[in-house]
């Protein structure tokens, strides 16, 4: 199928400048290896869209190869990951972008990374409040756990009393949309290409951030600042009120993680002070994770988790978890063949809306892998962000081939 010439490609042009010229240097690669995988996706919504354009099917074929070197004894290495998909449906989902293409000096005591890179903070399971780096690709999954590579130089410094990361981010990246043939969309499509941004520098706003991370006994505590660029934008009518069109405030943002592990026990704990000029608010999530090992003297385990979200945001805003509670089961057999079934339930305290999620996958043989993921909601609230996925429910089979 033809690719469209709209097809995301969004990354700094001077940093692949950087990264090339660094490339072109290396006189003596002593060590380098291609992994990655090929996979497609089949998706089958239960019931047909409230809109007109989006099937009730869909299907995608993805390609995600990463290519590792080393030289310098392993002090220095390039990694450089593109991800490509493309989709026989939403044409916004058809999309490239590098996960990773970045440069790494690791000394004694501290590593520098330059380049495109990902990375994630967080504990909890139902979502990462203070994972703040990476924009989230909205058009892969809509659980927002897929990140778009950010450009940056990262500078970690390990120390006795733990590690500090110093982040400076050149360049932004905007969140990717569905389209109007897309499932998981609003009444209003959103119009990615007429963003807006509070800061008169826009994409070229210098981000930073810092984060402190440390392991006590059984307690590991991250302690995170942000300033730059909020990767959650609001959604604003455009002027003939046919579509909508992201703004992208300027935001200081106060991040902890902490995590205490005691025998089978989890307990987990994040949370965020976030400051912007149309909102100032605190979100928090924490909860519990128990582990029975070798159920019925089997390698299943069965891991019971339990966890609180609550968001003090304005009815203006984003926020899609409020007042929610988590409750899921995982169950990991421990077997050759990696097999993993997670069963999970989000559920609105205030308005009983629900969401349920089934997410499970097998190895075959060496190569393959198969994964199921199914999504069904129960959405009542006509005021709830979620409510435009109330026919939504789908079931999402994928097969994959490592190389």
């Amino acid at each position: 199928m033809p690719i469209s010439r709209r097809m995301t490609l969004n990354v700094s042009v001077k940093t692949l400048c950087c990264l090339g010229l660094l490339f072109s240097t290396f006189s003596h690669v002593q060590a380098y290896e291609l992994t990655g995988y090929v996979s497609g996706e089949f998706r089958y919504s239960l019931s047909n869209s409230l809109y007109s354009e989006p099937e009730q099917h869909a299907s995608s074929v993805a390609f995600y190869p990463e290519f590792y070197s080393e030289w310098d004894r392993g002090r220095q290495s390039l990694i450089i990951s593109p991800f490509f998909r493309v989709d026989t449906q939403d044409v916004e989902r058809t999309h490239l972008d590098f996960r990773e293409l970045q440069w790494l000096l690791v000394k004694d005591s501290w590593e520098l990374r330059v380049g495109m890179s990902k990375v994630f903070w967080g504990v909890t399971e139902s979502q990462h409040l203070v994972d703040v780096i990476n924009q989230t690709d909205l058009v892969e999954n809509n659980d927002t756990e897929d990140k778009l590579g950010q450009p940056m130089i990262n500078l970690s410094l390990f120390q006795n009393w733990g590690t500090v990361d110093l982040f400076m981010m050149p360049y932004f990246r905007e969140r990717t949309f569905v389209g109007k043939n897309g499932r998981f969309r609003s009444a209003l499509v959103v119009e990615k290409d007429a963003a807006k941004y509070e800061s008169g520098a826009g994409q070229r706003h210098l981000d930073i951030a810092v984060r402190w991370s440390h392991s006590i006994g059984e307690w590991d505590i991250g302690l995170s600042h942000f300033y730059g660029t909020n990767r959650e934008p609001l959604l604003l009518l455009n002027e003939s009120g046919t579509a909508l069109i992201p703004f992208y405030e300027t935001m200081k943002q106060t991040g902890l993680d902490v995590q205490y592990t005691f025998q089978s026990w989890l307990w987990k704990l994040e949370t965020i002070r976030r400051d912007t000029k149309s909102d100032t608010f605190t979100a928090f999530t924490g909860g519990v994770e128990y582990t029975f090992y070798n159920i019925l003297d089997s390698n299943l385990d069965v891991g019971v988790l339990a966890e609180y979200l609550f968001d003090d945001r304005n009815s203006e805003s984003l926020a899609s978890f409020e007042n929610d509670a988590l409750f899921a089961t995982r169950f990991t057999w421990n077997d050759e063949q990696s097999s993993e079934l997670l069963f999970g339930l989000i559920h609105d305290l205030s308005s009983n809306d629900a969401g349920w999620n089934v997410e499970a996958s097998r190895r075959i043989g060496n190569r393959w892998k198969v994964s199921l993921e199914a999504r069904f909601y129960n959405i009542k609230d006509e005021e709830s962000v979620l409510y435009p996925l109330r026919n939504d429910d789908y079931i999402q089979l994928e097969f994959m081939r490592y190389f």
